[in-house]
């Protein structure tokens, strides 16, 4: 019952774009306004999707709303996102991919992390978001000089305070880890 999905390549997308600027001057010479300026705003919204890929940005709304399925399903749609995406896009693939798997196999999502901080995040926070979840996986390894490792990178990339509360959180938990750790050897 699965449809068949598939996108159009990016080039197919600029070439409609720039036709329907095309036909959007020439529409607004001839003196039909109204059809020009619509016209102009639908190549806006093909060239936006250029850029960002529409199963990205529904993706993202669904993670805002905390829909984590249906914020799957859209980034399943992207079959190959090297071919798919822009290589702006591939590392904030890859983060997605990883919060969607952090809530259900928390362990495996630590590779789309590590992918995506490979590829380039290029907004601090995102980095930092990376590497916070980094941390807590790390944690949840019990190795914690990892975990202190990725939490101090992740406060540095956390400029504007975006997520101190979380940071905070992961330290206080980290503290609590060695103090059960002394328990156990006394």
């Amino acid at each position: 019952m699965h449809k068949y999905y598939k996108t159009m390549p990016n080039l197919i997308r600029l070439i409609i774009g720039f036709a329907f600027v095309g036909a959007a001057i020439a529409l607004m010479i001839f003196g039909f306004w109204g059809w020009g300026i619509l016209l102009v705003f639908l190549s806006i919204f093909i060239f936006v999707t250029y850029f960002y890929n529409e199963n990205m940005l529904i993706a993202q709304w669904f993670l805002r709303k905390d829909n984590m399925s249906k914020a799957e399903h859209f980034l399943r749609r992207i079959k190959s996102y090297e071919k798919e995406l822009n290589r702006v896009q591939h590392g904030y693939y890859n983060l997605l991919i990883g919060l969607i798997e952090s809530r259900k196999a928390p362990m495996k999502s630590e590779k789309y992390f590590k992918q995506a901080l490979s590829l380039g995040l290029h907004m601090d926070h995102n980095v930092a978001l990376a590497k916070l979840s980094l941390a807590g996986i790390a944690m949840g390894k019990r190795n914690k000089r990892e975990a202190q490792m990725y939490l101090t990178e992740a406060k540095k990339a956390d400029k504007n305070k975006l997520l101190a509360d979380q940071i905070k959180q992961m330290k206080d938990q980290m503290g609590l880890m060695d103090k059960q750790q002394q328990v156990r050897y006394k």
